[in-house]
């Protein structure tokens, strides 16, 4: 499973990667459905400091799954987006053992 963190007109720190990749961590029991997993992080309005986050699952033979999620302070905005992202794999997951 391959993790890309982008940032648009946003640089990504080591700390906003760390903690991205060790929030992902809990898709890995998802392993046998994805490939490929997607973080782009931005700023919202460059006078305010709001944050963007939008979290793309490349899933096998599914389209992908995307969660966007937004707010004041970028480390909760990546831990709710990934959440939403855990929760539709979860879904995902459920219908296909029916």
């Amino acid at each position: 499973m391959r993790i890309n963190v982008i940032g648009r007109q946003f640089e990504v720190t080591d700390a906003i990667r760390q903690h991205a990749e060790g929030k992902l961590s809990k898709i890995t029991r998802y392993e046998d459905l994805v490939q490929q997993i997607d973080v782009r992080v931005w700023k919202e309005n460059e006078s305010r400091e709001d944050f963007g986050a939008e979290i793309v699952v490349d899933v096998r033979s599914h389209e992908d799954f995307v969660s966007k999620a937004s707010g004041h302070d970028l480390y909760a905005v990546i831990d709710d987006a990934i959440n939403k992202a855990e929760r539709q794999l979860y879904d995902h997951r459920e219908k296909l053992k029916r």
